[in-house]
């Protein structure tokens, strides 16, 4: 028979959140308030599924950053980047991306107010807020939203919420020091310190102050430090090849070679790098130009300060700042070819720039001009850093007046993006030494550093995103019902985002050769009012309501309900459920003056020399000012059985349509078609440039259940034993592949980005004594390739590492503690699609080990 007490503590056990709430509630500790509402509550368990991480969850879990925290929730299952994705606008940054719908559609928030997304964008259109530029030392917990909230906060919470709230209030000092080395010889270091201290008690003495700082320095991860990947020799897996690159020849025939072995070339059977073809190529290893984790510098500090106006109201502010630099190398030394180009800012399209050699030249023995295609190997590699200042300053007052639970704060927060490059190559000083003969491509040897400077060009690229908030919302219980207090809540707030992201000053004047460009130039206002009602029905019955209407100054309004019921059949069964309506407008990226030239690689079936290999493309795409904003419609349903004190089983399905998906035509549907216009081919019939502009797409369907089982097990000899799953199933993720085509079902493959059928993390924490364990596993289940990777049928494995974190208290205030992450040095799963694995699904450090020392006083 169930007892209503063991209910009450296991439903605490298995959620949380409302247990760490009420530390922050202390005016009324009976009731709280959660992420996704306005409305304090009794309830030890509501209608939407939250996930909560508390600061002892994060610091058991090994992890030294929030972005490494939030990227193992099963919730997060694609489309999600951290620092691995080097090749990004947005080197070094970190998003989240809930049910695979894009870090666009995932709101971030820090103490449940907005923070400003990164300086640009990611992958074009991509707007985010940067977890890497977010404070971890101060972190109290994180509370993850698993359904849609645009009814609360705005467009971009479809997906869900990530709600990273700091201390409030914090007695005494903490200091932390931590120092981690990877256990394989690969040379990698990562090094942290952090210190927290606070003073005073709002209730005890009318004011508090909280202040963290920590600071993270871990060195760079070339590819050549991994001894699997280093010979860039994957023959032995499916698919996979000798991924050397063959360069220095005349014409289109690889095997026409243009000098001989120099610099990193080596003479290479031309079959071994590309099946069928016969003859010796000059073809290099391009492991050592490639940077897997680029090397970091970070600060984050955090203030907050509260004071107690009057016995009703506080004041309080909140000041965040950080500074970022991730180092990297961007890429070998600049190939120049036929395909090579230019920005014409005039013609805002891309000039053709030649790489033939003129008779006389002394790399042309023939009598008549000859293309190349060459390696600029005495240049030096490609290198980029990326710095990032970041900051939010908020303050606001809170407390009671007039009977109503008031908020009303106003913030201003900015990311600025320097972004320096070093190596590119300068085209005028280019087309000059392929006139008059003074650079030798065959022999580089032979070049003076005065030529070799005069082709050198290094850059800055600016971006930044300003945002200026206002928030007010009030609450209070209207009338009391049979069953309890009808709540409600009300409130507006206001908002002006802006974005400048700019291109150096040598694009915009065409002097740099192959130019990235993402040229994104725009700001919009955003104002809302919402209101939000909850209702006791019956004992067991809770009803929830809400509604926000939206008024953008670029596109117009919109309008998002929402209803949740929360049902306690019987004791130990709670039943839950939510509908709603959101939308999501069109990111600054799409819908204003923006403008990006970006490179990938295309299969061609009428390439005239090789029609079934992936060849380099340069892909320009604008923005629609005509774009409509995409609307969704949520429904999650769920359960929760407790049958004990010490355990409890959580299931809660979901599914999300979105109407209108913003997005490009894909690249095979505009070859297919051979589009004038949007396909562009060179004097040889080879694709050069793809033209491409937003539109709303299509629908798309997502679906799948959530899975949260906990089980505690107490023992006066044995300690402690805590066991805890999280699942996440993908059923559906279904879009169009282009705009007026049928949906076309990418879960459990990679036609929309790798999204697995399963992600799992599952903890197992004992304590006994003085000593802490916990060991976690980590699961992404296998996924196939698909026609659009020209790899049909192949399958990627499932792939699965532990985690494990072991500490020891040397004393009431000290703590040693030791974290191997990936404990039996797993691999990645290989995945011929990509240049080796899917980093958004793993990781290539293998096995890394690190010491902490925390003490207090």
């Amino acid at each position: 028979m169930f007892k209503p007490l063991s209910i009450t503590l296991a439903l605490a056990a298995a959620f949380p959140q409302l247990v760490h709430a009420e530390e922050a509630a202390a005016a009324d500790p009976a009731r709280v308030i959660v992420t996704g509402s306005n409305i304090r509550v009794t309830e030890k368990e509501g209608a939407a599924a939250i996930e909560v991480l508390s600061a002892r969850d994060i610091a058991a879990s090994g992890k030294t950053s929030i972005a490494d925290v939030i990227r193992s929730l099963a919730a997060n299952s694609g489309n999600s980047y951290n620092e691995q994705y080097t090749g990004s606008f947005s080197a070094g940054t970190a998003g989240v991306s809930l049910r695979g719908l894009g870090q666009k559609n995932t709101l971030v928030l820090v103490n449940g107010k907005r923070v400003s997304p990164y300086a640009t964008a990611q992958d074009l259109q991509e707007v985010f807020v940067d977890l890497n530029s977010l404070p971890m030392a101060a972190v109290q917990r994180i509370e993850v939203l698993k359904d849609g909230a645009s009814s609360i906060y705005g467009s971009d919470a479809v997906a869900g919420v990530v709600n990273i709230i700091l201390y409030q209030e914090f007695k005494g000092t903490e200091v932390t020091v931590e120092g981690g080395e990877s256990t394989l010889g690969t040379g990698q270091t990562d090094k942290r310190a952090a210190v927290q201290t606070g003073f005073g008690s709002l209730a005890e003495n009318g004011y508090s102050l909280v202040f963290a700082l920590d600071a993270q320095q871990r060195s760079k991860l070339q590819q050549t430090d991994v001894d699997w990947m280093r010979g860039s020799d994957f023959r032995a897996q499916q698919n996979g090849s000798l991924a050397w690159v063959p360069t220095n020849y005349y014409g289109t025939d690889a095997t026409k070679l243009l000098g001989g072995v120099q610099g990193p070339l080596q003479l290479t059977p031309y079959g071994a790098v590309s099946d069928g073809k016969q003859g010796q190529v000059l073809a290099y290893n391009p492991a050592e130009y490639k940077t897997l984790i680029p090397a970091v510098r970070r600060v984050h500090a955090s203030v907050r300060g509260s004071l107690q106006l009057t016995p009703e109201l506080v004041a309080y502010a909140d000041l965040l700042y950080s500074y970022s630099r991730a180092d990297q190398t961007f890429g070998a030394p600049l190939s120049v070819s036929s395909s090579l180009r230019a920005w014409n800012n005039q013609s805002q399209k891309l000039d053709t720039i030649g790489a033939t050699l003129p008779v006389g030249h002394p790399n042309n023995p023939g009598t008549t001009p000859v293309a190349i295609t060459a390696t600029l190997f005495d240049l030096g590699p490609r290198l980029k850093a990326d710095k990032v200042d970041f900051y939010r300053a908020l303050g606001g007052v809170k407390g009671q007046l007039a009977g109503w639970d008031v908020d009303a704060s106003l913030g201003r927060s900015a990311s600025t993006l320097e972004e320096t490059v070093q190596n590119f190559v300068n085209r005028y000083e280019f087309e000059k030494v392929l006139a008059d003969g003074s650079y030798n491509f065959a022999d580089q040897s032979k070049n003076s550093e005065a030529v070799r400077n005069r082709l050198r060009l290094s850059t800055l690229r600016p971006a930044q995103s300003q945002l200026t908030t206002v928030d007010v919302s009030a609450a209070r219980d209207l009338l009391d019902l049979p069953a309890g207090p009808l709540g409600i809540a009300l409130g507006g707030q206001w908002r002006r985002e802006g974005m400048n992201s700019n291109t150096s000053s040598a694009v915009l004047s065409g002097t740099e050769l192959r130019p990235a460009i993402n040229i994104i130039n725009g700001q919009r206002d955003v104002s809302a009012l919402f209101a939000e009602a909850n209702a006791p029905l019956t004992s067991k019955l809770n009803l929830n309501v809400a509604g926000r209407a939206d008024h953008y100054s670029d596109f117009g309004n919109a309008f998002s309900p929402k209803a949740s019921l929360r049902y306690e059949a019987v004791p130990g069964l709670l039943l839950r459920g939510t509908v709603s309506r959101g939308f999501r407008a069109p990111s600054l990226p799409e819908i204003t003056n923006s403008n990006s030239v970006s490179y990938g690689a295309v299969i061609d079936p009428r390439d005239p020399i090789a029609p079934k290999q992936a060849r380099g493309v340069t892909n320009v795409t604008t923005a629609n000012a005509a774009l409509r904003p995409e609307r969704s419609d949520n429904l999650n349903l769920g359960f929760v059985v407790a049958p004990s004190s010490t355990s409890s089983v959580g299931v809660d399905y979901y599914r999300i349509k979105t109407r209108g998906v913003i997005g490009t035509d894909s690249s095979d549907t505009i070859i297919a078609a051979n589009r004038p216009g949007q396909v562009v081919r060179d004097a040889d019939g080879r694709i050069s440039t793809l033209y491409l502009q937003y539109s709303n797409q299509g629908d798309r369907v997502v679906s799948g259940v959530d899975f949260d089982l906990r089980q505690s097990f107490t023992s006066a000899a044995y300690g402690k034993l805590d066991l805890r799953a999280q699942l996440s199933r993908l059923f559906r993720y279904a879009a169009p592949l282009s705009e007026g085509e049928p949906l076309t079902n990418g879960a459990g493959n990679n036609y929309f980005g790798s999204l697995p059928g399963w992600r799992g993390v599952s903890h197992a924490t004992w304590e006994i004594g003085s000593w802490s364990s916990t060991l976690t596993w980590n699961y992404t289940s296998g996924y196939d390739q698909t026609a659009q990777a020209a790899r049909a049928g192949e399958h990627v494995s499932s792939n699965a590492t532990y985690d494990l974190s072991v500490s020891r208290k040397l004393g009431k205030a000290t703590t040693l503690t030791l974290a191997v992450q990936n404990l039996s040095d797993k691999r990645p799963s290989w995945d011929a699609s990509t240049a080796f694995f899917d980093f958004t699904q793993a990781d290539p450090r293998g096995r890394f080990a690190s010491l902490k020392l925390n003490t207090k006083f």
